[in-house]
C-alpha cells in the first residue's frame, strides 16, 4: 500500500484532527481507551481509530504513557497487552522487618503492579530497547538508588535485606526490568569497597539524581567466564596512569552506560593476584560497544561486547591498590547472588500466583484443575519452592548485614532460588498447558526470563563448587 493511501485512510478513520491533535474530546475517547485495555477489553474495536491517530500523534502518545498504558508505543508496531491480575496479598515476612522495610516493601509491590508489570510484554517483544520510561519513574520515587548511602544522596538503604526486599517485589512485576531499575547497586559496589571518597563522590552522586544515568560492571570476557581470575583485559603502566586494552562480553546497560568499572590485570599469567578495577567513562577515547545481543530473555537489559583499543587513564581511574581488583569482585559476588536470589524469588512468586489463580478459573471434568490431585500437588511443591528459597536469601542477607563471610549462603541462596524460578515457570507453564506455551500469557515469557537466573552472576555449576569448597573448608 501506497504511503498516499495510508494517510487517506488514517485521515477516514480519524475525523478531523483538532487543535495539535491533542483536544480535551481526544484525550477523553484516550482515558477510555486506556480503561478498556487495562481490563482485558478489545480497546481497538470500542474506540476505533485510536491506535493508528496514537501512532501519528506525539502529544497523545505521551498522554497515554502517563496514564498507565499497559503497553509501549513504536510507531507501525503492535505490542501485546499483560494481563495484570488483582494485587495479591504480600506474601507473610520470614523475619520481623522494620516499618520502613515494610513501606518499601508495599511501595515496591505496588510500583511493579502499576507500572512494570503492564509494559513487561511489550519490552520482551522490543527486545533490545532500554524502557526509559520505566527507568524513569523509577527513579523518581528513589528505586534506582535506594541502596547508596544517604552522605551521597541516596536512600541509605545500604542493608542487604532491604535491597533483597526490593528485589523481589520488583521482580514479582519483570525479572527484566526488576533488575534493571536495581542495576547501578552493582557498580556501586565496588566503587563503595574500593574507591576512596572524592572517588565515590565523583561516580555514585549523579546516581542520586532525578534522572540518573546507567552504569556498567565489567568482568566477562570471551575466554574468561566462570574463571574471573583468568581476566585478559590488560591495564599497562604508562606515563603515571594506565593504558587498558582488551574486550569484554555480556556486559549489562552496554552501549547505555555513562560509567563502567572494568575489571582488568596489571600483571599477565599472575592469576587473581593482578586484578585491578577501574572506572571507564562513555567519552573515553578508545571505548566502543558492539551491537545489543538478542537473547532468549530478560530483554529490559540491553547486553553488548565492550571494546578497549589503547584506553588511557589517569591514576586517579584505579579504584584500591594494584591487586585489589579480586577483592572487591568477590564481595560484590557475594552480596550480588544474594539479590540475585530475591529477584529469582519474586520471578518465581509471579509463577505461582498466576498458575494457582487460573487453576482456581480453569474447570475440566466438571471441577476446577486445581482440585485435580495432579494439579494441586505441583501447585503445593511451588509454593514450598518459593518459601525456601525466600528463607535462604534472607538468611544470608541478615549475615551479610551482620558482617559475617556469607559466602556458602550466598552460593545457596543464588542456586536454590535460581533453580526454583525455572522449575516454577515451568510447573506454570504445565499447569495453563496449551495457553501456557502461548504468547497470550506471560508464563512462557517468564520461563524465558528464568532461565538467566541460572547463569548470571555465577552458573549453578560454580554454585555448587562453591558451596562444596565452603563444606570442605569449614
Amino acid at each position: 500500500m501506497s504511503d498516499t493511501r495510508e494517510r487517506e485512510l488514517l485521515k477516514a478513520a480519524l475525523g478531523p484532527p483538532g487543535p495539535e491533535l491533542g483536544c480535551d474530546q481526544c484525550f477523553e475517547e484516550l482515558d477510555r481507551y486506556v480503561e478498556l485495555e487495562l481490563a482485558g477489553a478489545d480497546a481497538d474495536a470500542a474506540v476505533p481509530g485510536m491506535r493508528a491517530h496514537l501512532e501519528g500523534c506525539p502529544a497523545c502518545r505521551e498522554e497515554y504513557a502517563s496514564l498507565g498504558a499497559p503497553r509501549e508505543l513504536t510507531p507501525g508496531v503492535e505490542y501485546r497487552r499483560a494481563t495484570v491480575p488483582p494485587l495479591a496479598a504480600l506474601p507473610r515476612a520470614p523475619f520481623d522487618i522494620t516499618p520502613e522495610q515494610e513501606e518499601i516493601r508495599r511501595l515496591c509491590r505496588d510500583f511493579a503492579a502499576n507500572e512494570i508489570r503492564p509494559v513487561s510484554l511489550a519490552v520482551d517483544e522490543a527486545d533490545t530497547e532500554v524502557p526509559w520510561e520505566v527507568w524513569g519513574r523509577a527513579a523518581e520515587i528513589g528505586l534506582t538508588s535506594f541502596m547508596l548511602p544517604e552522605w551521597l544522596g541516596g536512600g541509605g538503604m545500604t542493608d542487604c535485606l532491604t535491597g533483597c526486599i526490593v528485589q523481589e517485589e520488583l521482580s514479582h512485576g519483570c525479572a527484566g526490568i526488576g533488575n534493571l531499575i536495581t542495576s547501578n547497586g552493582f557498580f556501586a559496589e565496588p566503587v563503595l569497597v574500593l574507591g576512596d571518597e572524592a572517588q565515590q563522590r565523583r561516580w555514585l552522586e549523579p546516581l542520586t539524581g532525578d534522572r540518573p544515568p546507567l552504569t556498567a560492571l565489567a568482568t566477562t570476557e570471551p575466554e574468561a567466564g566462570s574463571d574471573a581470575a583468568s581476566i585478559r583485559t590488560t591495564a599497562r603502566r604508562a606515563d603515571g596512569g594506565y593504558v587498558l586494552s582488551g574486550q569484554k562480553s555480556w556486559i549489562s546497560n552496554g552501549g547505555v552506560s555513562e560509567y563502567c568499572v572494568v575489571f582488568a590485570t596489571v600483571e599477565p599469567g599472575s592469576g587473581y593476584r593482578g586484578v585491578s578495577a577501574f572506572v571507564v567513562e562513555r567519552g573515553d577515547e578508545g571505548v566502543s560497544w558492539g551491537p545489543p545481543m538478542r537473547k532468549m530473555g530478560q530483554r529490559a537489559i540491553v547486553n553488548t561486547e565492550l571494546f578497549l583499543d589503547a584506553v588511557r587513564l589517569p591514576a586517579d581511574r584505579r579504584l584500591g591498590e594494584e591487586g585489589d581488583g579480586f577483592r572487591g569482585l568477590m564481595r560484590t559476588f557475594d552480596r550480588s547472588r544474594v539479590t540475585l536470589g530475591a529477584s529469582a524469588t519474586g520471578l518465581a512468586r509471579a509463577a505461582l500466583e498466576y498458575a494457582t489463580q487460573y487453576a482456581r478459573e480453569r474447570v475440566q471434568f466438571g471441577k476446577p484443575i486445581a482440585e485435580h490431585q495432579a494439579v494441586s500437588f505441583r501447585l503445593a511443591d511451588m509454593a514450598l519452592r518459593v518459601d525456601a528459597s525466600r528463607l535462604l536469601v534472607w538468611r544470608a542477607a541478615r549475615l551479610l548485614d551482620a558482617g559475617e563471610r556469607a559466602t556458602t549462603e550466598a552460593a545457596m541462596a543464588k542456586l536454590h532460588a535460581s533453580e526454583t524460578a525455572m522449575w516454577c515457570t515451568w510447573a506454570a507453564l504445565q499447569t495453563l498447558g496449551g495457553w501456557g506455551y502461548s504468547r497470550e500469557h506471560p508464563v512462557e515469557k517468564w520461563m524465558r526470563d528464568a532461565k538467566l537466573e541460572e547463569i548470571e552472576e555465577g552458573t549453578s555449576d560454580i554454585q555448587r563448587m562453591v558451596i562444596a569448597r565452603g563444606l570442605v573448608r569449614d
